[in-house]
Parts: C-alpha cells; sequence; structure tokens
C-alpha cells in the first residue's frame, strides 16, 4: 500500500447518498396552483346553481296558462215540480202485551224479537198461585151460597102450600120469601166475584191477540211487572202504513187517491202508492194536515218504526237543462255556472226551475251540449282559459232488489 492511494473503509462504503433539500421556488408555485384550483371549482359551482335556478323558474304568468278543469254537457229534459214530506212508516197493528188486572212476577218469556206468532199462541206467563188461591176460595164461597139459597127456596114452597090450610102465618112465608131473595142476591153478587176473580187468573197466562211478529221484548223472567206494563210488543206487517203532516198550504196537493212515491229509507226502495187517507182539518198547534199511505206488504220487506220520505208530483212538467249540481251556485232565482267556448270559461247566469237529487234544472236559454264546468270552477274567473276534460257519466247502481248486471 502506497502513502497516496486511499481505500475506502468498510464504514464510509454503508452511508446512504446525500438527499438534496426542496427548494424555495417550488413551494412558491405549488400552493398558487391549489388555491387557483379551488377558487375554478367554487366559481363552476355557482355559474352551474344558478343556471339549474334559472331553467326551473317559470317565466309564464300563471294567469296565461290553461287551468285544467272537468266539464259535461248540458243535458236537455224536463223537470216536474214536487213535495217531499218525511213520515214514519208503521205497522197495520201493532199490540203492547202485559197483565191488564194482576200484578206479579213473571215466570216465562217464550218468545224473541223477530219470531213469528198465530194468534193464541202463549207469549208469556206470570206466577199468579196468590190469584188461584183467591178464585178458588170466592168459587167455594158461592158454592156454599148457591146450597143454601136452594134449602131456602124448598122452604119458602113448602111453607106456601100450608098457607092455604091456615097452618102458618102469612107474614111467616113472606119473611122466608125475603130472606131467599136475600141469599139469592147474595148468591149472584159472589158469582161475579168469581168472574173477576177468573179474569185475573186467565190475565196471567199472555197470548197473541192476532197473527204477527215480536218486535220487542222489553222485560225477562223474574221481574214484576203491574197492570199496563208490556212485556213484549206483537206487530203485523202485513200492511205498512205511512203517517205524515203536511202544511196547510199543501192541503189541496194530497187529496185522497193521488199517486205518490215512497221512498224507504233502511232499504232504499221506492214503492209507488196511492194517498188512503187525508184529515179533514189542521192540527191547531202546527197548522199541519195528517195523511196516511197504506202499502200492501206480503212479504214483510218493509221495516216499521223507520223513517219514509212521501214525493207529491205538482203541477205540469217543466222543460228545462239538466246538469249536475256541483256545476252551479244557486242563489235564489239565479244559478251561476261556467261555460267552455273554445279553450275559455265564461261565466254566465241563467234562471234557477229547480233540482231533484243531484241534478238542478236551469231555464232552456241554456243551449243542450252547452260545456259546463264542474271540477275547478272555484279556482276559475271570467275569461280564464282552461284544459278541459270531459267527465265520463257514472253507471247507476243497480237496486238493492235487481240483479247486478253480468259483463258480456
Amino acid at each position: 500500500m502506497s502513502g497516496t492511494d486511499i481505500t475506502p473503509t468498510s464504514m464510509d462504503q454503508e452511508l446512504p447518498p446525500p438527499v438534496e433539500a426542496p427548494t424555495t421556488t417550488n413551494k412558491r408555485f405549488v400552493v398558487p396552483t391549489i388555491v387557483s384550483i379551488i377558487v375554478f371549482l367554487l366559481l363552476a359551482l355557482v355559474v352551474f346553481m344558478r343556471w339549474r335556478a334559472d331553467s326551473l323558474t317559470n317565466k309564464v304568468a300563471l294567469s296565461s296558462s290553461a287551468k285544467p278543469v272537468s266539464v259535461v254537457k248540458a243535458k236537455d229534459s224536463h223537470y216536474q215540480p214536487s213535495r217531499a214530506y218525511v213520515g214514519t212508516l208503521e205497522p197495520w197493528v201493532e199490540a203492547k202485551i202485559g197483565p191488564q188486572f194482576v200484578a206479579a212476577y213473571i215466570d216465562t218469556v217464550l218468545v224473541r224479537p223477530g219470531a213469528v206468532v198465530k194468534k193464541g199462541d202463549v207469549l208469556a206467563t206470570l206466577d199468579c198461585r196468590n190469584a188461584n188461591a183467591q178464585s178458588q176460595a170466592v168459587a167455594m164461597e158461592a158454592r156454599a151460597l148457591d146450597a143454601r139459597q136452594k134449602a131456602l127456596a124448598d122452604e119458602t114452597t113448602r111453607l106456601s102450600s100450608l098457607l092455604d090450610g091456615g097452618f102458618v102465618a102469612p107474614n111467616q112465608v113472606e119473611q122466608q120469601s125475603a130472606q131467599s131473595a136475600a141469599e139469592q142476591a147474595r148468591l149472584l153478587a159472589q158469582k161475579a166475584k168469581l168472574l173477576g176473580t177468573s179474569l185475573e187468573v186467565n190475565d196471567c197466562i199472555l197470548r197473541a191477540p192476532f197473527d204477527g211478529e215480536i218486535g220487542q221484548r222489553s222485560l225477562d223472567p223474574g221481574a214484576f211487572v203491574h197492570p199496563g206494563d208490556a212485556i213484549v210488543t206483537s206487530v203485523d206487517r202485513s200492511t205498512v202504513r205511512y203517517t205524515g203532516d203536511v202544511p196547510e198550504r199543501d192541503f189541496d196537493m194530497v187529496p185522497p187517491g193521488k199517486s205518490v212515491t215512497l221512498h224507504v229509507y233502511a232499504t232504499g226502495r221506492d214503492i209507488p202508492a196511492v194517498i188512503a187517507r187525508r184529515a179533514p182539518s189542521a192540527d191547531p198547534a202546527t197548522r199541519t194536515v195528517h195523511i196516511e199511505v197504506d202499502i200492501a206488504d206480503p212479504t214483510h220487506s218493509v221495516p216499521v218504526f223507520t223513517t219514509g220520505e212521501l214525493h207529491v208530483e205538482v203541477g205540469e212538467p217543466i222543460h228545462a237543462t239538466e246538469l249536475p249540481l256541483v256545476a252551479a251556485t244557486i242563489r235564489g232565482e239565479k244559478a251561476n255556472v261556467f261555460v267552455v267556448e273554445g279553450d275559455v270559461a265564461h261565466q254566465r247566469v241563467f234562471g234557477y226551475v229547480g233540482e231533484v237529487g243531484g241534478s238542478v234544472f236551469l231555464d232552456s236559454s241554456l243551449a243542450p251540449g252547452t260545456l259546463v264546468v264542474t271540477e275547478g270552477r272555484a279556482l276559475l274567473n271570467d275569461g280564464d282559459k282552461v284544459s278541459a276534460k270531459v267527465a265520463q257519466p257514472s253507471e247507476p247502481k243497480p237496486k238493492p232488489d235487481e240483479p247486478k248486471p253480468k259483463p258480456e
């Protein structure tokens, strides 16, 4: 080894190469670049949001846009003036069955509401042991009086036969006759009392007074009843009677024999009928006239003590234009409607004729076939543009006693 050569040691060979530190020039360019990118993204986001807001803004005035409405065509029709009177559907015969003479505990009640009974059927019984004992005592006393009266009558006959021979005094015969007559009177009184006790005994078995149905059961076995209390109520529905009252000014509109239509609220049925009776005078308190309509119901399909509405047609039919009731605003004798001409709705006023059910009838100046607004009219003003949709008429629902139509 020479003095000029330098041999690296093992320690010098294991050291890593030196790393250069970042310069100040690189830092000066990186930070502004990042800030510029962030600012650019924010500006782009602001521009996008502004564009999106402008695209969603409606620049068309609401008054100039067409309003969606539903319309129907006015129909040519006739209006029949009528009157409607609400009344009660009553059974032809009704009986509240209970004791009339005796007060006692109820022993049995054999029927419940809906039961069909025949005249004479036993409906209930009472515990009448006291009445039975009293009736037997009266019967025995009457039998004793009867035997005593017969003995007195025979003795009077024998004394009368001795009167001709002078064996008895006339005064004795007269006293005997008077005693026999008095005993006869007591016997008749006792028989009358026996009849009263027999009625009390018979009152302990309550029977159906006519063919009918049980409408109510008011009391059960074990209850104590007095004369006049009702245990069950029986009704006869072979004929149903509508009873109602009409104002005195409608007296001439409801003469007996006039054809009417009776609407039964409970079943929804309309039954043709005829007015059977009309009172000749009005009630002084209410100034109403009582009327009655008889309806034959052999199938017992009409429930009694329910509500019925009597419809009576008056006057002559009037030519008119028919609309749904929701298409008109009625004020007195006038009706406001919106008619559609082209794509514009105009408010018009027509004469009000009347209404039936869900229909209103206006004068014939409203031409049949005119489009009239039904839905959406609350938001309309005269002259507004509309987008009209013709409403389809709903199919009438079948009545309860009519079969539903089968699809073809």
